[in-house]
């Protein structure tokens, strides 16, 4: 069955049907991952976006249950040059179709993924509207893409996490305690504690495998939903806070800058990926502002000052912080090597760091794993002295 591709600017794509048959809007973004459209699918950072991948074969790997990066795909829609209707992965347990379909997710292939992304790349980001049902004309694709409201300002964390806390455990969810009906305090399921530094971890969207990543360091998370207060943190007696990725405007989630604010007085040591660190940011006075088309990708090169190298890393965002806007004690650590935005900050006086790119990779190079090493060295030291 054809499917439709239009553009704001009136670009109209014609190729194949695949996933499920319906309409939809949303921006349109590139990814030049060569693997991993798995993970990409199901990173809550992609929520209300059309991605197209720039590598012209998908789906020969097909799905598997250990590959997603969340419970569900997140993306509005799918772009290829061609999908693969053969699944050679021994892991695999269905079709890339297959799943895109079971969770209503449309696809286009055989278009030119290499014209979409340039026009992309010299036009910037484009609103959308594709159709793989048959029901809408280019007329009418075009006028619901122009008139889509976009996700500037909008609050997208709220679609994405979760709805109660929970710990993570070996790769788990265990079950939050809620507060006795006759008063006290919320907390954790004594079952599953341990003895390792507790972290709280803001979920904005955040993937499994920055949890992993935390994990394997001997930390012991409790994830809260993105708008719990931070006196509500702070008295779970954190060692502590990471501030986790997400999708969409950081200027849409006030709620959380307020309470980031409130958690940067408090002195606990805090690490911030992608969203995590823009809300940071503008939790100490900086503006943020979209960038022209994003940075979508596993080969952004970034140069880290500390280590005086370069990394290769991924990236998954649309918006940067202004370092005009940022206070004395705020140290830029990490540039894009590209187009020189802001890449990573570090406070001068607090434990405070993050990175606008993604250490935990996921798809993607692990150049920068050491950060989540440096996080847990941070948090270590903090108990430590309270424990003497």
């Amino acid at each position: 069955m054809n499917a439709r591709l239009v553009l704001e600017d009136g670009t109209v794509l014609t190729g194949a049907a695949f996933g499920a048959r319906t309409t939809v809007v949303g921006e349109a973004v590139f990814n030049t991952s060569l693997t991993g459209y798995q993970e990409i699918i199901t990173d809550p950072s992609y929520r209300g976006q059309m991605v197209c991948m720039t590598v012209p074969h998908v789906g020969n790997t097909g799905v598997n249950t250990e590959d997603v990066e969340s419970d569900r795909p997140q993306i509005t829609a799918f772009i290829v040059r061609e999908v693969s209707p053969v699944v050679s992965n021994w892991r695999a347990n269905e079709t890339l179709d297959a799943y895109l379909v079971r969770h209503s997710i449309p696809g286009i292939s055989e278009i030119d993924t290499r014209g979409l992304t340039r026009k992309l790349r010299e036009e910037g980001v484009l609103r959308a509207a594709l159709s793989t049902d048959g029901m809408h004309d280019e007329a009418a694709l075009l006028r619901m893409a122009r008139e889509w409201e976009g996700l500037d300002g909008r609050d997208l964390v709220r679609e994405v996490t979760s709805r109660e806390a929970y710990r993570w455990v070996e790769g788990t969810r265990a079950a939050w305690t809620p507060a006795p009906a006759s008063g006290g305090q919320a907390g954790i399921n004594e079952s599953v504690m341990d003895d390792g530094p507790l972290v709280v971890a803001y979920d904005f969207g955040i993937k499994r495998n920055i949890l992993r990543r935390l994990t394997s360091h001997g930390l012991r998370l409790t994830v809260v939903p993105a708008d719990t207060p931070a006196a509500d943190v702070l008295a779970m007696q954190p060692d502590g806070v990471f501030l986790s990725n997400g999708p969409g405007d950081p200027a849409g989630v006030p709620y959380a800058a307020a309470a980031v604010a409130e958690l940067l007085e408090s002195g606990v040591p805090m690490f911030g990926i992608c969203l995590g660190h823009q809300i940071i940011g503008r939790a100490l006075g900086a503006e943020t502002y979209k960038l022209k088309f994003g940075h979508h990708g596993g080969n952004q090169p970034v140069s880290d000052s500390d280590s005086a190298n370069v990394q290769i890393t991924a990236q998954n965002h649309n918006y940067a912080v202004a370092e005009e806007g940022l206070p004395p004690n705020v140290q830029v650590t990490h540039r894009n090597l590209n187009d020189g935005t802001v890449e990573g900050l570090r406070l001068t006086d607090r434990p405070v760091f993050c990175v606008q790119y993604h250490p935990e990779a996921s798809p993607g190079p692990h150049d920068a794993d050491l950060l989540f090493a440096r996080f847990a060295a941070m948090v270590k030291e903090k108990r430590g002295r309270f424990i003497d």
